[in-house]
């Protein structure tokens, strides 16, 4: 499930659902259990169904019929959250491997 298109295209998955929310919300507004529901049991339909490789079906669902700020808020600097430095992100890796290398 993606909410990001242009990613999904680019990166060519074997199959996609994508909807047109906010990134992070694949699966709907927070406290709508209904919704979410029926958005996955949608996106479950549709990956059993894509019979062509790299298909992206694309849910019906809508956000907000009378705002869509949200996309312009998505993709501006500062949104997400500065990457951490390469060994900073390199050091973080290694010490969750060795606590999942660990218990096994």
């Amino acid at each position: 499930m993606t909410s990001a298109l242009d990613i999904t295209q680019a990166v060519n998955p074997p199959r996609a659902v994508f909807l047109n929310f906010p990134l992070g919300h694949q699966t709907g507004k927070p406290n709508q259990p209904d919704l979410q529901r029926r958005i996955l049991l949608d996106a479950l339909r549709a990956f059993d169904s894509i019979g062509k490789p790299g298909a992206i079906v694309e849910l019906p669902y809508v956000w907000d019929e009378n705002d869509r700020t949200w996309e312009a808020t998505d993709y501006t600097d500062g949104f997400l959250a500065e990457r951490p430095a390469k060994l900073d992100a390199d050091q973080t890796e290694a010490k969750r491997r060795a606590r999942f290398t660990a218990s096994t």
